[in-house]
Formats: structure tokens, C-alpha cells, sequence
């Protein structure tokens, strides 16, 4: 049995953790349930609920991030008292110019399960990162994906292609798809290609529906249907 970290606390800068603490509970969330999905495929085990915490640290400039991780016992746990926990990773900066929407690898605890990237809500190119194990024992490796994903979207039967990081749909001609339905604002809403994928509302006047669910932000897998004004956008993607 390989028991790893369930408590993670990520600290940002002042202007970071101000921009992303609105979001701090649904990100933590999203964060906590893939961290849960993943340590189930590798049989890790957690003494309590995973938990993901946002904290503001003055010493860390813009751009730059900290995470610390331990193990909390819960308390129906026969276990002893909490681990001690684990000295914070140095700062680190999201990987590479622009960063994309993903987040970057960075410096944990051994045996700390390694992190899905997710955006935050919201957020611009150049994210926030959770770590990846380092040190000591490794767990295994999550498998590499066989090769490059492609993304499309279907409106009507037609085939849009996602060639970019991003993807803005709405009525304006600005828009990257423009959709020509009255329901829809001019800057609707935003694609964002990643693991995983994600869809971000863009302040319209009548919000999206991803699978039924009205919402702001959601996380897209193939044949995901998104609804904008009266107007269908099935999402897919496939390998090579």
C-alpha cells in the first residue's frame, strides 16, 4: 500500500492570489476529484480528503508559485497523528513563454501524487502549476498519450477546426466561430485545448449549457454538447 500527501497548499503572489481566491473553491474542487481519479488508476491511498488550499505568500513575485503537501489523517483514521509536513518546493515559474493553459510541473515531496492540469477559472496564458513527484521513491508514471490530439468543433453538421490554444465563439466577426443566432453575445464564450479541455462563459447575456448543466465553466470531453443561445456546438477530439 503506497500512502501519499492528501493535503496540498499552493501559495502565489499578492496580485496572483487575488486574481484566482474567487475561485479558490471550485478550482480546489476540480483539482481534489482529479487527483482522486488519478491515485485510483495507480492504487495510491490517502489517510483523508484531498484537499486543495490557496494561500498568499509576500516573498513570491508575479508569476511565480510554492506548493507544500502533507498527510492529514481523518479522524475516523486508527492511524497516529499527522505527518509532519513537508518543507514548501522552491518557487517556480509556468513552464515556457505563454505557458499555455496547462500548468507546469514543479518540485514536491516524494511520493506526492503528480497533479492533472486544469485552468483556472478565468485564468490567462502562463497558469498556476501542482507538482509533480520529485525525490526519493517515484510513483509510476502516468501513461503518455499516443500522440498529438486534435480538437474540433461541429455546428449544423459543419467541422471547425481548433488550431490554437484557445477558441472564442460569439455573433461578433471577430469572433474565431462566429455564430449568427440573436441569443448570442459577440464574445460568447472560450475553448480552451488542454488535459483537460475547457469551456469558459465570456460574460454573455444568456450563459452556456454544457451537458445540461447551465454554468460558467466546465470541463469538455468528446462529443460534449454546449449550448449557446438556440444554437448546438458539439465538442470532439480524437489522437493522432
Amino acid at each position: 500500500m503506497t500512502v501519499v500527501p492528501n493535503d496540498f497548499i499552493v501559495e502565489l503572489s499578492t496580485p496572483d492570489f487575488e486574481r484566482l481566491s474567487p475561485y479558490s473553491g471550485q478550482l480546489g474542487d476540480e483539482l481534489a476529484g482529479m487527483v482522486r481519479d488519478y491515485a485510483k488508476q495507480q492504487r495510491y491511498t490517502f489517510m483523508g480528503p484531498i484537499k486543495v488550499h490557496l494561500e498568499k505568500a509576500d516573498d513570491l513575485d508575479t508569476g511565480l508559485y510554492r506548493v507544500r503537501s502533507r498527510t492529514l489523517a481523518s479522524s475516523t483514521s486508527h492511524q497516529g497523528g499527522p505527518a509532519a509536513a513537508a518543507p514548501p518546493a522552491p518557487p517556480a515559474r509556468p513552464a515556457g513563454p505563454g505557458g499555455g493553459y496547462g500548468y507546469p510541473p514543479a518540485a514536491a515531496p516524494a511520493g506526492a501524487p503528480p497533479m492533472p492540469s486544469a485552468p483556472p477559472p478565468g485564468g490567462r496564458p502562463g497558469g498556476y502549476g501542482y507538482p509533480q513527484p520529485a525525490g526519493g521513491q517515484q510513483p509510476p508514471a502516468a501513461p503518455a498519450p499516443g500522440g498529438r490530439t486534435r480538437h474540433w468543433i461541429e455546428i449544423n453538421g459543419t467541422r471547425h477546426q481548433i488550431s490554437r490554444a484557445t477558441l472564442v465563439m460569439g455573433r461578433s466577426t471577430e469572433a474565431d466561430v462566429r455564430i449568427d443566432d440573436p441569443g448570442v453575445s459577440r464574445r460568447h464564450c472560450e475553448i480552451r485545448t488542454g488535459t483537460p479541455s475547457t469551456i469558459q462563459d465570456l460574460g454573455s447575456t444568456n450563459g452556456i449549457v454544457v451537458d445540461g448543466q447551465h454554468t460558467t465553466r466546465a470541463t469538455l470531453r468528446d462529443g460534449s454538447r454546449i449550448v449557446v443561445g438556440s444554437t448546438t456546438v458539439i465538442y470532439r477530439q480524437a489522437e493522432g
